[in-house]
């Protein structure tokens, strides 16, 4: 059984702790289920899990561990285990102080006073704490928000940036089959102008040996006929 409860301690629920530690309600279930594998205690409403400051503080450790969850709830459960002994220590402590306290209205008075400074003490430093757990929360909370914000811009600033490929991409394909179209034409007419010299080229090739042979003929003829070979130029 547990003895390590402070008087007027708060107890969480598995939401609150949750929301506390910043981890899923199943999280919280999960690592409830491990500690108590390897022999952590957990004050208990029938089979709900109750949680005080100290199993919150176990939680943050499971939750920031770098090592097996297992090893780690080992050693949560032997601090527990070293709490819970120092805590009966304390009670033991506080009886036998209880026998020695003086009857002495002066000194009892001077004890009270003592003690009602320690709680007043002990009650502005929670007082301080909630305030600055409120502080903490208020600035993970603006940092949350800030993150949503920038990752939100990132977004847009990311679609707006594949707009633009996809639009100079576009224009680019558009250019390059422009581009592509027109030495095509280029090509075409390029082809049709070699083919149209070749043509001619052809004509001028038949017509020179049109000549040649009619030079031949006219110079096979006898030597008299010399009229033969000038009527060829002619022609």
């Amino acid at each position: 059984m547990r003895s390590d409860i402070q008087p007027n301690e708060r107890a969480f629920s598995s939401k609150e702790v949750a929301e506390e530690v910043g981890i899923a309600t199943p999280t919280v279930r999960k690592y409830g289920q491990i500690l108590e594998r390897n022999g952590y205690e957990f004050l208990k409403d029938g089979d709900r899990r109750i949680f005080i400051q100290s199993d919150i503080g176990a939680l943050i450790a499971l939750r920031d561990t770098d090592k097996p969850l297992d090893d780690t709830a080992k050693d949560l459960v032997n601090q527990q285990k070293e709490r819970l002994e120092g805590s009966n220590e304390t009670e033991i402590a506080i009886t036998d102080t209880y026998e020695n306290i003086p009857h002495d209205p002066n000194q009892l008075k001077e004890v009270l006073m003592f003690f009602a400074n320690e709680l007043a003490a002990t009650r502005e430093m929670n007082v301080q704490l909630t305030n600055d757990m409120l502080e903490l929360k208020t600035k993970v909370s603006r940092l949350q928000q800030d993150h949503h914000v920038i990752s939100s811009s990132i977004g847009n600033s990311a679609q707006k940036t594949n707009a633009k490929i996809e639009k100079l991409t576009e224009q680019q394909n558009i250019h390059y089959e422009t581009l592509l179209q027109q030495e095509k034409q280029k090509s075409e007419l390029l082809q049709k102008e070699i083919q149209n010299m070749r043509d001619e080229q052809k004509k001028e090739w038949s017509s020179q040996n049109d000549f040649n042979k009619r030079l031949e003929e006219a110079i096979q003829k006898p030597k008299g006929k010399w009229g033969g070979l000038f009527s060829i130029f002619r022609k």
